[in-house]
């Protein structure tokens, strides 16, 4: 349900559009919609977006906003990311309310993922 004036989608660079689809089809389970070869969308994954064929990327590095992912099990979720192909950029360290870690995915977006476990 759309709401006024509330944050309603976001994208981000990838320089292979292919094997960013791969790594969070496979790593979270997303669905994506295909629009030409040069964008992919996503949806229902609690923000909707896309991705744009572009050689950038974004991470907190170059003053990125970073989304960040919620899990149960913080190790496990780094399992899956590690298993396909993303790589961890900060290991798990933590923070007043939890834990978290930073990753990136193939084409060198930053995200992180915590747990308040």
């Amino acid at each position: 349900m759309l709401e006024h004036e509330k944050l309603d989608y976001v994208e981000f660079p990838s320089s292979n559009l292919s094997k960013t689809k791969d790594f969070f089809t496979s790593a979270f389970g997303w669905a994506f919609e295909d629009f030409g070869q040069e964008y992919i969308a996503f949806m229902n994954q609690g923000l909707n977006g896309g991705f744009y064929k572009s050689e950038l990327k974004a991470s907190t590095e170059n003053g990125s906003a970073l989304l960040i992912f919620y899990s149960d099990n913080l190790e496990k979720t780094q399992e899956k990311i590690e298993r396909n192909n993303g790589v961890i950029v900060k290991s798990i360290f933590s923070f007043p309310g939890g834990r978290r870690f930073h990753f990136t995915e193939p084409s060198g977006n930053e995200f992180a993922v915590w747990s308040d476990k």
